[in-house]
C-alpha cells in the first residue's frame, strides 16, 4: 500500500522515479584484483555504478535491462597518448597551412567519436593546436560524442625542437615564437608556458624531451631540454595539480626528463637499462606507443607518404620500441597504457593491447594499464577504472573471452560512458 501512495504522489507531483539500467554479464573483468567474475548484474543508477549483484537480475518494469551474458564485461579503456584533433596522411604537412581551428574542430569531432566507440571512454591528448581544450569542452557538455578528454592544449618545445610549430617553414614563416606558442628556451620561459597552458583551459603538461620522427627536423633522438628548464616546467606543473608527460625518443633526454620530475616518458625507443633503473627509483612511468611505433616504420616504405628526412628517421626508430617495451617490462619499469593515435588512424587503439601481450606482459596486466594504472595517473583512480559500486559507469564490452583471443578487444561492441549507452 506504501508504494502505491508513493506512486500517487509522484504522479501528481508531475516527477517520475529515476529509470536504472541492468547490465547482466556473462563475464565481468575485476581490474582491480585482476580476476574474472561470471554471471554478474550491475546496476547502473544515473551516471555511476549503484552495485553489483551475483547472478543475473532485472529491476522493476521501469527499468532497462541489456543483456550481456555471452560478452567480457569491462571498465573502459584509458588511452594516455593520442592527438585528437588529425590523423596522419600524406596531406599532413601541408594540411598546416590550408586548414583553418574550424576544420580542424570539424575532423577532431569524428575522430573523437570512433575514439569512444572503439572502447576508449577516457583519453589525455598529448598536443595539437588548442582546439582539444575547446573539443574536451564540446564533449562534456554532450555537444559532441567522444571520450572523456585530458589536453595538454599545445606541446612545449625549445627553438626547433619537436614541438616547435615553425619546424620546416621557409625563413619568412618562422618567425620567433615563444612560450605562448610552446618554444621556450630557458627555465623562465618553461615556468610562462606552462602558466600560459593552465590559462588556456589546459589539463596537462607535455613537452618534448628529444628528437622525434614526424616532426620536419634532422635529429629524432638528440637532448633538447637541460635539466633545469625540465624542473621548473615541472614545480610550476606540480603547483596548479597537473600531471606532467615527456616524448623522448634518445636515452640522454629521458635521463634528463626523469631527473627533473617528468611522471611519464612517453615512446622510450633508445631506452638504456641505466634509464630503466632510474624511472624505476623516480616511479616515472613508461607509456610505450608500440603501435605508432609500427604503423610510422611501415609507412615509411610508402613512396612519399613522408617527407624524405621523416621517413628516414621513422625507419630506424619505430620499429625499436616495441622491444624496449619488453625489456623495460621484464626489468620492472612502470607501465602505462598508451598509443600515439593520430599518427595511425584513431579507433584502432587497441591493437595496442596486441602488441604489448606479444612482447611478453600477460592481457590482464595490459588491461590494468589501460584501467587502474591510466585513472591512478590522471587523479581519478577513486573514480575511474574499475567496475565497483560508486565509480562512473563507463562500461565497454566484447563478444567471447578477451583473455583467451586479445584480439577481440579490436571488436567492441557496447560501450557506455557515464551511464550513457552510446554503441
Amino acid at each position: 500500500m506504501k508504494y502505491l501512495v508513493l506512486a500517487l504522489t509522484l504522479a501528481f507531483s508531475g516527477k517520475t522515479m529515476a529509470q536504472d539500467t541492468y547490465l547482466q554479464c556473462g563475464r565481468l573483468v575485476d581490474t582491480g584484483s585482476g580476476k574474472i567474475l561470471k554471471e554478474k548484474t550491475i546496476v547502473v543508477s544515473g551516471e555511476k555504478i549503484s552495485r553489483i549483484e551475483n547472478g543475473y537480475v532485472s529491476g522493476a518494469s521501469k527499468d532497462k535491462v541489456v543483456d550481456l551474458r555471452s560478452k567480457t564485461v569491462l571498465p573502459g579503456f584509458i588511452d594516455m597518448h593520442v592527438h585528437i584533433e588529425s590523423q596522419s596522411s600524406p596531406k599532413a604537412y601541408i594540411n598546416r597551412f590550408t586548414m583553418n581551428e574550424a576544420d580542424i574542430a570539424f575532423e577532431s569531432s569524428v575522430y573523437a567519436r570512433r575514439t569512444l566507440m572503439a572502447g576508449f571512454t577516457t583519453v589525455r591528448d598529448l598536443g595539437g593546436t588548442g582546439v582539444n581544450i575547446a573539443l574536451r569542452k564540446a564533449i562534456s557538455k554532450g555537444l559532441v560524442e567522444g571520450p572523456r578528454i585530458f589536453t595538454a592544449g599545445k606541446a612545449i618545445a625549445t627553438t626547433g625542437g619537436h614541438a616547435d610549430p615553425t619546424n620546416g617553414r621557409k625563413k619568412e614563416l618562422m618567425g620567433d615564437p615563444g612560450p605562448r606558442e610552446g618554444v621556450v628556451n630557458s627555465p623562465e620561459d618553461g615556468k610562462k608556458a606552462v602558466r600560459q597552458r593552465y590559462k588556456d583551459g589546459a589539463d596537462v603538461i607535455k613537452i618534448t624531451a628529444t628528437g622525434g620522427v614526424l616532426s620536419v627536423a634532422k635529429s629524432g633522438r638528440n637532448p633538447q631540454f637541460t635539466i633545469p628548464e625540465i624542473k621548473a616546467i615541472t614545480e610550476i606543473a606540480a603547483d596548479y595539480g597537473m600531471l606532467t608527460a615527456a616524448h623522448a625518443h634518445g636515452d640522454e633526454g629521458m635521463q634528463r626528463a626523469v631527473k627533473g620530475g617528468i611522471k611519464t616518458i612517453e615512446h622510450g625507443s633508445f631506452m638504456s637499462e641505466e634509464t630503466m633503473e632510474l624511472m624505476k627509483e623516480y616511479n616515472a612511468y613508461m607509456v610505450p606507443t608500440i603501435t605508432a611505433g609500427k604503423k610510422v616504420a611501415e609507412k615509411a616504405e610508402v613512396k612519399g607518404y613522408f617527407p624524405d628526412v621523416v621517413a628516414q628517421k621513422a625507419r630506424e626508430i619505430g620499429p625499436l620500441i616495441q622491444d624496449t617495451f619488453a625489456r623495460a617490462y621484464k626489468r620492472g619499469v612502470p607501465i602505462a597504457f598508451g598509443t600515439d593515435a593520430g599518427v595511425f588512424p584513431h579507433g584502432e587503439n587497441a591493437a595496442e593491447f596486441v602488441y604489448m601481450t606479444e612482447a611478453g606482459m600477460p592481457i590482464m596486466e595490459a588491461l590494468q594499464a589501460a584501467t587502474v594504472t591510466n585513472a591512478d595517473l590522471l587523479g581519478m583512480g577513486d573514480e575511474l577504472g574499475q567496475l565497483k559500486a560508486g565509480y562512473i559507469a563507463d562500461i565497454v564490452a566484447v563478444e567471447g573471452d578477451p583473455l583467451k583471443n586479445v584480439e577481440l578487444l579490436q571488436q567492441v561492441d557496447f560501450v557506455m560512458k557515464e551511464g550513457k549507452i552510446y554503441k
